[in-house]
């Protein structure tokens, strides 16, 4: 068992201490604490859950999922996936699991069950999963990790044939604890456009009549841009199945349009959008056909700065807010200006950040944030994770190999995050 560092700690813009604030429309009282108002506040809790960088791999990508009533005391389990960035590029083991019964005071794993590694395609070639993001299927009582189908030779990613890259996934029993082996979307098309189907670090969502939309980035084999959709696909319990598609969202520019997260509030569905040159957001009203994107800018016209990154959404009753990195924060000798990591209050009519809700969930050390997670955990918390990329002048500027979990504390109860009767 891992035990988490003194529980946790409350950050600011500061890397370690105890550090309370308050969002717009509060303020601390003289103990540290909040006063509420009508606003919507929260606190963050910083957790070290694992510490590793011994030069041979690093843990990456951890992402997390709820399991209702499944932990101690009936309070949910959380399965987090995560797994070994071998320090090639885009190179990763077979995928390892952790868990934790009581809200991340302790954890167990990292384990690799056999089922989720990758496995041999011939004597040069291996298969992995990568790019994975767990979530819980409440109609059929299963947990589902999706990601993509990568195969390696040498250590590098091979596009020689269709479905090089592909739509996988995983089923965990909580009640066997045990996982299904990998296997594929049967998505109808192989070729052009769809000779690439790459469901890659994106949010996706259960609808209530329990289909599920997943959005997928796209590509011809060509090396030209990706193309964006969002797939309705059924589940029941062991099999996902492919049943129809939306618009393709393009963008003619570097590498076009990819890790799509998606996000329902409010009676709209929201894309948050990755390209090389600044992220993007659109919103449609059925989850699969959406106005034209915009790029992500502040509430004051500026930029947001998000670039060649993904983001992700957190989503509350009574707000809808993004994470995101960003240039412009005294933070040019990060790759890809990818740390710290923000969140911060969205304007679901005006389709922008709103400036003055900004805040640092994960301070920046040297290392890269960019390969990150967030999901809700119940009423009162949603966990943002991500472990430190060491590049660069990580080890320098204090970074550790460290995967954390970053604990959003709502004042207010998140009735989106009740478990369905």
């Amino acid at each position: 068992m891992i035990r988490t560092r003194g529980g946790g700690f409350l950050i600011g813009l500061l890397a370690a201490g105890f550090l309370c604030w308050a969002a717009p429309g509060q303020e601390p009282d003289r103990e540290g604490g909040l006063v509420e108002d009508d606003a919507l506040g929260f606190e963050v809790r910083l957790d070290t859950v694992l510490k590793h960088d011994d030069g041979e791999f690093l843990w990456f990508h951890p992402r997390v999922a709820a399991i209702p009533g499944a932990g101690r005391d009936g309070q949910a389990a959380v399965i987090m996936t995560l797994q070994k960035h071998l320090h090639i590029s885009d190179y990763y083991s077979g995928l390892s699991y952790m868990r934790t019964d009581d809200l991340g005071v302790s954890w167990s794993g990292p384990t690799l069950p056999p089922e989720l590694d990758w496995v041999d395609e011939s004597d040069t070639v291996k298969v992995s999963v990568c790019d994975v993001t767990p979530g819980w299927h409440a109609p059929t009582g299963k947990l589902l990790a999706i990601g993509v189908k990568v195969r390696y030779r040498d250590g590098h990613q091979l596009l020689d044939e269709p479905r090089s890259h592909d739509a996988a996934y995983a089923v965990y029993d909580p009640a066997a604890n045990s996982w299904t082996s990998w296997r594929m979307l049967d998505a109808p098309h192989r070729e052009g456009k769809f000779y690439l189907v790459t469901p890659g670090c994106t949010q996706w969502i259960v609808e209530p009549d329990g289909t599920i939309l997943l959005p997928v980035y796209c590509g011809d084999g060509s090396g030209g841009p990706f193309v964006t959709t969002v797939f309705r696909c059924a589940f029941d319990g062991t099999t996902l199945r492919y049943l129809e598609h939306g618009d393709e969202i393009a963008l003619n520019v570097a590498r076009g349009i990819c890790e799509p997260s998606l996000v329902a509030f409010g009676g709209n569905y929201y894309l948050t959008l990755r390209n090389d040159v600044k992220g993007y957001v659109a919103v449609g009203s059925d989850g699969l056909h959406y106005a034209p994107i915009r790029p992500w800018t502040f509430d004051d016209g500026a930029e947001l700065g998000s670039y060649n990154t993904q983001q992700h959404w957190l989503a509350h009753s009574d707000g809808l807010f993004l994470v995101y990195t960003r240039r412009g924060a005294d933070n040019d000798h990060v790759a890809r200006h990818r740390a710290p990591l923000f969140m911060a209050q969205v304007d679901p009519e005006a389709l922008c950040v709103i400036r003055d809700t900004e805040r640092v969930l994960v301070p920046e050390r040297g290392a890269t944030l960019g390969n990150f997670g967030a999901a809700p955990i119940n009423e009162r918390e949603s966990w943002v994770t991500v472990s430190e990329g060491m590049w660069g002048p990580a080890r320098e500027r204090g970074a550790e190999g460290c995967t954390f979990v970053a604990r959003v504390i709502w004042t207010k109860p998140n009735r989106l995050a009740r478990p369905p009767r």
